[in-house]
């Protein structure tokens, strides 16, 4: 209404102009007035003193007639909207304020209605807010009472008025002349049936109307034909078969079956089928453990050779993760053909232990598909999230997830989220795994609507996911489906389930299968008959048997995407590969390219004034120093791969400014807060560079980078944590497939990450981005590990990524104090040839008087390197390690021998028993002198500036030998530093 409050009561032109309006075309007009003038025209029906319902023209207790309250006050009139309509906990109408004060020139009988008539609509609207908590969504035990105050009596109705006909039945289809009786049917039918709906919380307009007249609709009209009722038949028979089967020639073995939630496959295939019939070309399935095997086998096509040869102990490794022969793919890809005939590519990405975690990686991977493959078409790929009803509770990663739903980085058009709901987290209750009624409630965050479906009726779930799909495709938003079901062996085949829930695994014991009961209600109706179905069975039996006979199977063919032959075109690394780093020099037209796209404005543009000094540095950088800084030689990295057509996206907590302000990727106007990313505007063709501030998540926006990566090979894709100790809330996407994707799943991936790291005194939440663990982790050239000292180093680093023929996961420890230290600096001739160094020696000692080598990494250089030449100390000579991990023997071992008689010894800024000094044990453990660090330490760093000051000059002046009596005092006014600021 507020896009017409100018106009207010007194305007009655402007109100008859609207009302012509919305009889020429309703949905011209706003939301609101729309809702009032169709009160205006059912008064017309009714003139003023007529009764509504027949019999029944006076109010009583109160309550409102045609205006006039029955206690003699004047009533406020009421919108008589079936829709949009406001009701509090009670299931009480409550007025729009919009409507309260009728324009002049219309009579109070516009705007009220009978009591009766009112309560028929509190009834309508009370059934769509919560029915869904009486529906039968539960086939194995009663639902817990949630009070969900839908008596009639709870809106002043009784058996009396059952007979009685209500206008308000045309709110649901059935005419004005459908009797309280009709309605009531019409509404348990949709509301308290088999599916629950929650949808009335859905903000717009637009969509809460497309929803609930699909509900109220098409739920009621929903009858596949019977071919497809035997698709559905034959899908779950599959589905039950299968289970039945490996549970009896595999017993014992863990499988983490389906069984009790089979109807999970004609949900899958029915999801394909409709997303295909809508133009979906591509699905993407992330899915946790169970009924993993039973997903590939009949919906991906995996071919039951293959998983049985799993269990009997003879498949190759990278089976069970990848289809062996295809090395740069995760999980499993098919080609299958949809119920209607469309080819559909397939693929479904692995998921480790920690539930859920897959969830980000998929949706970056669906992401970089949208704009790689589909020309930003959000319509041609899906993305299907498969939770457990615990796990999409209980982790946190789904409510990060749904954030990022919507917001412009990372949208990915929607996503169908399919709860199978055991009713049972390994052990526990579902009244002990979450305070909300459903798993699904965090779906109310971004007013994603719920379906909840009982997974004993394969029809219902068949409409729900097809309504899903539907819904998804004409609004690009997420949806969930709550299939409730249950699990028929404990957590594992071996596990005892009823330890923990006896009562309700009594009941699972004698309950049917899905599959059993859907047949005995086809066989009721006559749409099959039991023939049919025992045929099928034996059929399929038959047919698992020759699979485990060794009978072979022909795969489904595969072709090949644009994307995937990127990753095809590249191999796996070699040992030798990281003796020498490829050149990844550019020319001068590329510096200058991008430095004219850097410093430079468009016309009308209004910089803050530090910007217009940013600006003014630049140009002074490139064009008269021709010596650049770290966020120079970054965004010259970005360019210059932009300008050979790469794909560069970087995302975190504030990157486009950089948490140090140092970046200034995207500047915005000082008048109006456009803005404007410089490096989209170089001249001659070009790629785009994507920055965007990520929302206040590590987890699952590193996975979503990390999937990302995995989907396209040739973009640069980097994440940066604000801090690098904050990176530790991402610990379960480093550990699980950050680190270990090429050795687990046979898949490279070339994400990078930059994690700001330095003791500069900013205490021990914003000092360490623990390199210790990322080195702990470093193995089989798994990742790279770096902590570079020049801009120019961290330039070639960035285009080494895609220079190379195989892809790295890159770590940095990225700097904070050296963003602007005047030492760390490089000249333009080190961007245009060179490769990444990734040792780097001394350049101040005179290498035959030199009898101590401090070898460093990092931030940690320049404060030897001041004191180094402070005190004019050309016997000891520092030596940077670049790059950690893989360990550049050969690089280091040249160095080193410039100082055949000199010590050598380990310095770091981290305490001891943190940083490198372990890692660095286990390459040079007979080499090394010694350590020189900080004492060992349960926390990272000091909280006390002073005393971080006096840390640092300590472990300097011990890394040049001090005397030791300096050494102590320092040690002693640092303890009593300590006392006295903490009394």
């Amino acid at each position: 209404m507020d896009a017409y409050s100018y106009i207010a009561n007194a305007d009655a032109a402007a109100i008859e102009t609207l009302y012509q309006a919305y009889q020429q075309n309703p949905e011209s007009v706003d939301f609101g007035w729309r809702k009032f003038f169709e009160g205006f025209d059912f008064s017309q029906q009714f003139p003023e003193g007529a009764p509504l319902v027949p019999g029944n023209g006076t109010a009583t207790n109160g309550t409102v007639t045609n205006g006039t309250a029955s206690n003699g006050a004047a009533a406020a009139p009421k919108s008589t909207a079936a829709t949009g309509d406001q009701v509090d906990g009670f299931g009480v109408l409550q007025t729009d304020a919009s409507t309260n004060n009728a324009p002049s020139n219309i009579s109070g009988s516009a705007v009220a209605a009978s009591d009766k008539e009112t309560a028929v609509r509190n009834l309508i609207h009370a059934y769509r807010s919560r029915g869904h908590l009486r529906a039968k969504t539960n086939p194995v035990r009663e639902r817990k009472d949630r009070k969900p105050r839908l008596d009639l009596g709870d809106f002043g109705l009784g058996e009396s008025d059952l007979d009685t006909v209500f206008k308000n039945g045309e709110v649901l289809g059935l005419g004005t002349q459908a009797t309280l009786r009709d309605i009531l049917a019409a509404l348990e039918k949709i509301y308290t049936g088999p599916i629950g709906f929650e949808y009335m919380y859905i903000r717009d307009p637009q969509v809460l109307d497309w929803f609930r007249e699909k509900v109220e609709q098409a739920s009621l009209s929903f009858n596949p034909g019977v071919e497809y009722k035997k698709r559905i038949l034959k899908k779950l028979n599959e589905a039950v078969v299968f289970e039945n089967f490996l549970h009896t020639k595999f017993l014992g073995q863990k499988r983490f079956s389906l069984e009790g939630g089979e109807t999970t496959i004609p949900a899958l295939d029915a999801i394909i089928g409709k997303g295909a019939e809508l133009g979906v070309e591509e699905v993407m399935i992330g899915m946790a453990h169970r009924g993993r095997l039973n997903v590939l086998a009949n919906i991906m096509g995996k071919t039951y050779e293959q998983i049985f040869s799993e269990f009997e102990g003879t498949a190759v490794p990278d089976l069970t993760m990848g289809d062996g022969d295809v090395k740069y793919h995760m999980g499993y890809s098919s080609e299958v053909e949809a119920s209607g005939g469309q080819k559909v590519n397939l693929k479904l990405a692995p998921n480790p232990s920690h539930l859920e975690a897959v969830n980000p990686v998929v949706e970056g991977f669906v992401r970089a598909k949208i704009e790689h493959q589909y020309g930003d078409d959000f319509r041609k790929i899906l993305p299907i999230l498969i939770h457990g009803d615990a796990a999409v509770a209980g982790q946190g990663i789904g409510y990060e997830l749904t954030q990022m739903s919507l917001l412009e980085g990372y949208k990915t058009g929607g996503t169908i989220h399919f709860v199978i709901n055991n009713q049972v987290g390994f052990t526990t209750d579902f009244e002990d795994a979450r305070s909300s009624i459903y798993s699904t409630d965090l779906a109310k965050i971004i007013d994603a609507p719920v379906v909840h479906v009982n997974g004993d009726n394969p029809e219902a779930v068949v409409f729900a996911v097809q309504l899903a799909t539907e819904y998804r495709q004409q609004f690009n938003a997420d949806i969930f489906i709550d299939m409730v079901c249950y699990r028929r062996h404990g957590h594992n085949e071996s596990d005892e389930p009823k330890f923990t829930q006896p009562t309700l695994y009594n009941i699972i014991s004698k309950h049917q299968n899905p599959r059993e009961v859907y047949n005995a209600m086809l066989v009721q109706r006559g749409d099959v008959d039991a023939e049919l179905a025992s045929q099928m069975d034996r059929e399929f039996r038959d047919m698992l048997q020759a699979r485990l006979d060794l009978v072979k199977q022909k795969p489904l063919p595969y072709n090949y995407q644009a994307l995937e032959n990127e990753w095809r075109s590249l191999r796996r690394s070699k040992p030798e590969d990281f003796d020498q780093s490829p050149e990844t020099g550019i020319s001068e037209d590329t510096v200058q390219r991008v430095a004219k796209a850097l410093t430079t404005l468009p016309e009308g543009f209004k910089p803050l004034k530090q910007i217009d000094n940013l600006l003014k540095e630049r140009r002074k950088m490139f064009y008269d120093n021709r010596v650049l800084n770290w966020a120079a030689g970054e965004l010259l990295a970005y360019g210059s791969l932009l300008s050979e057509n790469h794909k560069v996206r970087v995302s975190g907590q504030d990157v486009q400014r950089g948490t140090f302000s140092h970046r200034h990727a995207v500047l915005h106007d000082a008048e109006t807060s456009a803005p404007y990313t410089s490096l989209n505007h170089m001249e001659g063709e070009q790629e785009q560079l994507s920055i965007y501030n990520s929302l206040l998540s590590e987890y699952a926006v590193l996975g979503f980078e990390f999937g990302y990566a995995m989907a396209n090979p040739t973009a640069l894709v980097v994440w940066e944590a604000q801090f690098g100790d904050f990176a530790n809330g991402a610990q379960t996407m480093i550990d699980q497939f950050i680190v270990s994707s090429e050795s687990k799943w046979q898949r490279m991936n070339g994400v990078v990450m930059l994690l700001p790291h330095g003791y500069e005194g900013q205490g021990p939440e914003h000092s360490n981005a623990r390199p210790e663990r990322f080195l702990q982790l470093a193995a089989e050239h798994n990742i790279v590990v770096a902590n570079m000292t020049t801009p120019a180093n961290f330039f070639h680093a960035l285009r080494r990524q895609l220079t190379w023929s195989f892809r790295k996961p890159l770590v940095v420890m990225s700097p904070k104090s050296m963003l602007r230290n005047p030492l760390c600096v490089s000249p333009i001739e080190e961007f245009t040839s060179g490769t990444f160094r990734e040792v780097l020696g001394d350049t101040f000692a005179e290498a035959k008087k030199v009898k101590r080598v401090l070898l460093c990494s990092g931030k940690v250089y320049f404060d030897l390197l001041e004191e180094q030449r402070e005190s004019n100390r050309t016997d000891v000579a520092i030596v940077r390690l670049e790059q950690l991990h893989p360990f550049p023997k050969k690089q280091l071992a040249a160095e080193l021998a410039k100082y055949p008689k000199a010590k050598l010894y380990w310095v770091q800024e981290e305490p001891e028993n943190m940083g490198y000094w372990n890692y660095m044990l286990r390459y040079m453990r007979r080499e090394l002198e010694d350590v020189i660090a900080r004492k060992a330490s349960a926390s990272p760093a000091t909280g006390y500036n002073k005393v971080h000051v006096k840390e640092q000059k300590d472990l300097v002046g011990r890394a040049f030998d001090k005397p030791k009596e300096a050494v102590a005092d320092d040690t002693i006014e640092a303890t009593a530093e300590i006392a006295k600021t903490q009394d």
